[in-house]
């Protein structure tokens, strides 16, 4: 594969030496800014081998380098290896920045290369400021691809269905007359839309085009006048066209929206995020653009009673199948047959499916067993797959894609005896996950405050891990989403009531073990708001499913986080044993959640 690497990007630089182009960026994106891409839009992942979901390929005449968080550390440096594509650990002190790294290479009077409708407003204008500093110029229309990508895979052309108002819990035009208000608020006339997500909720659709995320590839144009959804028209069927016209919404093809935004009447204020939108797009929209951040990812992010109904019986029936797929690699461990991390995905496929609503996983499952639950965001591969044996920890990181809601979960077991030292690890990541759990706060507060409640512990024994804590969750929608979020880094966004996050403290040690323990919580009213201090707010866990009780070291626990588990392990029980098929799941399950005692 390294050698198949090597000619992409030799066949890359002679279209940049033919363009004029000193250095090329290359992004893990598509024209609407998407964390996960459709297999068109797989740029960076074909030209460098790199599978993670987060990283940036930048290419010279002499040099490759592909810079990713720490998340993927392990897995690129594994994937790069004989490439000839340099690491470059985002983050760290060390590290430049892309801008910082092309302004130290590049001379006086060179070009640099990206492709518009892959690049945003935001990422244009940053990279563009930095270059002309040191004299170097930015070309935005420097897409080579299609030329040297042969067999690209097509634009994705699933079908568009509805997502039932049942599920939802409003309609699209309560929906869009809300979004629409927000931009009158803004002084624009008009919306443009490229979230895939974002047209999702307001439109109340789902496809597939996207794999674990249940989006259709598309842009939205809404205005009083006039609301267009631009997408391949063969992805709507009657019944669709028909919905849609009812929400008072046009179909046009996705490859007009750029002649439409061209053709909008001079008087017309289209509110755009700039974050989210296509340069290229943009520049057409220009003096027409009116930027701010986006109306909808804080009415989406705010989840209605229906939808978090929805939610607690996802995740109950999701609790059932992490129940069968844990029972069973117990019951494969004790018979002595082989279990390798690629069964694991497949099981805990399987055993979410045969539940109601199961539509798709939320993501692809990180099963880490021993060393490779140290790599945070790692993937088996038939290559990769390690055998599990019955002694170190394994690492399940799964969800799945319900009608009723999305569910994101991580557990760390011990397959045999556990050591003291994993024991300790275990124990120094759940007090920060209880912390963060327990955790009471004043209206207005923001993740990035509570965040070190989770490492709290960790960072009193000179430990720490480098990814956030908590990303928010959508409503049978993208599993990551924001515009909440729990990390260390500043996130002007205060949490609110009806928002779902995740709380996922970890610990790796490269080369020995990873731990991670993850629940989804559920932002609510505290009863300590007052007259006098005002509203206060906490969170309700909505993950169901036990930690492992082998894995505790009480003596390191105080009694206030052993209640905590006893409390939680009780509400498991009583909410998933009415759910099981038989006496012996309910039996497995009584024993997991046994009382935890000094």
């Amino acid at each position: 594969m390294s050698t198949i690497i090597q000619a992409r990007i030799e066949q890359l630089r002679q279209q940049m030496q033919h363009a004029g182009i000193a250095a090329t960026v290359i992004p893990q994106s598509d024209p609407h800014q998407s964390e996960y891409l459709a297999e068109h839009w797989q740029v960076r992942k074909w030209l460098s081998g790199f599978t993670g979901s987060a990283g940036t390929l930048v290419v010279t005449s002499e040099r490759a380098l592909l810079w990713t968080d720490s998340r993927y550390f392990l897995q690129a440096a594994d994937q790069l290896a004989g490439t000839g594509i340099e690491l470059m650990k985002e983050g760290l002190p060390e590290t430049p920045t892309i801008e910082q790294w092309l302004c130290g290479e590049m001379t006086e009077g060179a070009t640099v290369g990206v492709d518009g409708m892959v690049y945003s407003v935001g990422a244009v204008r940053r990279l563009k400021a930095a270059l002309a500093a040191y004299g170097i110029a930015l070309d935005t229309n420097f897409s080579p691809v299609d030329s040297i990508w042969n067999g690209r895979p097509t634009l994705p052309s699933d079908s568009i269905f509805i997502h039932e108002e049942k599920y939802a819990g409003e309609s699209a035009k309560s929906k869009i007359a809300r979004i629409l208000a927000l931009a009158t608020e803004a002084k624009a006339s008009a919306l443009f839309i490229s979230a895939l997500d974002e047209i999702a909720w307001i439109l109340n659709i789902r496809s597939t085009d996207v794999d674990c995320n249940p989006v259709a590839t598309a842009f939205l144009y809404l205005s009083p006048e006039r609301k267009v959804l631009f997408t391949d028209e063969a992805k709507v069927d009657e019944k669709v066209r028909s919905y849609l016209t009812e929400a008072g919404v046009d179909v046009a093809a996705y490859d007009s929206v750029s002649r439409f935004l061209a053709l909008l009447p001079k008087s017309e204020k289209v509110y755009i995020e700039p974050e989210r939108t296509a340069f290229t797009l943009a520049a057409i929209l220009g003096t027409h653009a009116v930027e701010g951040s986006s109306v909808v990812a804080l009415p989406k992010a705010v989840k209605n009673m229906t939808q978090i109904a929805g939610t607690r019986n996802a995740m109950a029936r999701d609790g059932v199948a992490l129940v069968k797929l844990f029972m069973e690699v117990e019951r494969r461990l004790a018979a002595g047959e082989k279990l390798t991390e690629l069964d694991m995905d497949r099981l805990g496929t399987l055993y979410r499916s045969q539940g109601a609503m199961y539509v798709d996983n939320s993501f692809e499952m990180i099963a880490g067993y021993g060393p490779h639950g140290a790599i945070v965001h790692y993937s088996a591969t038939e290559e990769t797959s390690s055998e599990i044996k019955p002694e170190g920890l394994l690492l399940i990181d799964s969800g799945a894609q319900y009608l009723d809601g999305t569910t994101d979960i991580t557990r760390t077991v011990a397959v045999g005896t556990p050591t003291a030292e994993e024991r300790r690890d275990f124990t120094l990541v759940m007090k920060g996950h209880i912390a963060l759990g327990t955790a009471i706060f004043p209206e207005g507060t923001r993740g990035d405050q509570l965040d070190a409640l989770a490492r709290q512990f960790l960072w009193k024994n000179g430990l720490t891990y480098l990814h956030g804590t908590g990303h928010g969750v959508g409503h049978f929608l993208n599993v990551h989403e924001g515009p909440q979020s729990i990390r260390l880094n500043h996130v002007n966004v205060a949490l609110q009531p009806g928002m779902i996050t995740s709380n996922e403290p970890g610990l790796y040690r490269a080369g020995v073990h990873g731990i991670r323990c993850e629940n989804l919580v559920l932002c609510v009213p505290s009863d300590l708001s007052n007259k006098e201090f005002g509203k206060f707010y906490c969170f309700e866990t909505l993950t169901m499913f036990p930690f492992d009780l082998k894995l505790f070291d009480t003596t390191i626990m105080t009694d206030e986080e052993i209640e905590w588990v006893n409390n939680y392990h009780q509400t498991v029980r009583e909410t998933l044993l009415p759910l099981l098929e038989n006496q012996n799941q309910r039996d497995w399950l009584t024993a997991k959640t046994e009382k935890l005692c000094r």
